[in-house]
């Protein structure tokens, strides 16, 4: 309990748990009488169900997918039809596309949307969205010290004040852009690659950002083996990604194969 809690709100707090458990209760004693007076009726509730959330759990792969793909033009043509009903679309819909093309290296495209952004209320609350596309970008076009700095002014940034799940999901990411700056400037610290292909999995977008540091951390450490886990199946980046000098580069220290021009 939190010791700052009042005593009305720690019974409260006592309470819900028990009124949840009693409520569950009794839905899955009416279920079960339902099913045995309404057989038919109720296998086909279930399989309505199934077939919901079966169609839920493939869209969410074949998300996934995409965005592992690394083609970010395929990215932003399944975003565009979202992109200007977000709120204040003049100012969040080119951030979401430098986002989209930050993630995947695309340094000038990524600037060059940034800059097209409308300045005003939106793109203050948004710094730790810039904060976060700054530390990107700064690492990719090599300018070590402003990419550390501007991933210290976001780990410093208050958290949000919403659910468990969500805050540990920011915080990860705010401190992978962290590891992923220091190992870019090769000052990496213990737990750094660990930190990077935890990121890498909870958010697909930033995958290859995220495994791409990774595999400097673990040249640096000496562990070339680790280099070649981390980058299987990587894309054939095009010219225009960063990403592509990276393999290159990474591949020739870690002797792996280099991918076939995209």
């Amino acid at each position: 309990m939190n010791p700052f809690d009042s005593e009305d709100e720690a019974r409260s707090s006592r309470l819900i748990p028990v009124l949840v458990f009693i409520g569950s209760a009794a839905l899955a004693a009416a279920a079960l009488r339902f099913a045995w007076q309404q057989p038919v009726v109720m296998a086909a509730v279930l399989g309505v169900v199934l077939a919901f959330a079966a169609a839920r759990w493939l869209a969410r792969r074949k998300l996934r997918r995409l965005l592992r793909s690394g083609d970010v033009r395929s990215v932003l043509q399944r975003w565009s039809p979202t992109l200007h009903r977000i709120p204040h679309p003049a100012t969040m819909a080119p951030l979401m596309t430098a986002t989209a093309f930050a993630a995947y290296g695309w340094v000038d495209k990524a600037r060059a949307a940034m800059a097209a952004a409308e300045r005003g209320p939106a793109w203050d609350a948004a710094l730790e969205h810039r904060l976060f596309l700054d530390t990107l970008l700064y690492t990719f076009e090599g300018d070590r010290d402003a990419a550390l700095e501007q991933a210290g002014r976001l780990v410093r940034l208050p958290l949000p004040n919403v659910s468990s799940p969500f805050r540990d999901r920011v915080v990860t990411l705010r401190a992978a852009a962290g590891a992923l700056a220091r190992a870019f400037a090769h000052q990496s610290v213990p737990g750094d690659r660990v930190l990077l292909e935890r990121a890498s999995e909870a958010s697909p977008l930033v995958f290859w950002a995220m495994r791409y540091a990774a595999a400097v951390v673990a040249i640096d450490e000496g562990e070339l083996a680790r280099v070649k886990a981390l980058l299987a199946n990587a894309p054939s980046w095009p010219q225009e990604s960063t990403f592509r000098a990276f393999h290159d580069e990474i591949a020739d220290r870690a002797g792996l194969p280099r991918p076939a021009s995209a």
